[in-house]
């Protein structure tokens, strides 16, 4: 199975739009926006660690994700203003929520699954 960073890298881009656009639009659930980041986190991961197994990839994803969730318990004087930032609301959040923990666990397990789907496509049509 060949993978090709420019594919993830497309794809990453293409989820960030949606994840951004999914903030803006106000009938969407925000969960849907905390989907999204766990699968952009996942594909971020697999772009830099191109060749390790779907496993580590999923692991180190949801690391990822749970630590900036419980991060966002710490309210020092220097994070909140960190958070006041684009950066800041996009890529640490504002409050720690269960919730959150339960979106990145699904959104890390549909990246995943997506990935096998489309990697064992790919191997049966080249293949062919």
């Amino acid at each position: 199975m060949k993978k090709f960073r420019s594919h993830y890298s497309l794809a990453c881009l293409g989820i960030i739009c949606l994840g951004i656009l999914s903030r803006k639009l106000s009938f969407i659930p925000l969960c849907t926006g905390d989907l999204l980041y766990a699968v952009m986190i996942y594909v971020l991961t697999r772009v830099i660690l191109i060749n390790n197994k779907a496993i580590q990839i999923v692991i180190i994803s949801l690391l990822i994700c749970y630590a900036i969730e419980f991060l966002q318990i710490y309210q020092g004087e220097w994070m909140i203003e960190l958070r006041k930032t684009l950066f800041g609301k996009y890529v640490l959040g504002q409050g720690f929520l269960w919730t959150d923990i339960i979106a990145y666990t699904f959104g890390v397990a549909i990246a995943f699954l997506v990935e096998r789907i489309i990697l064992k496509r790919f191997t049966n049509q080249v293949s062919a």
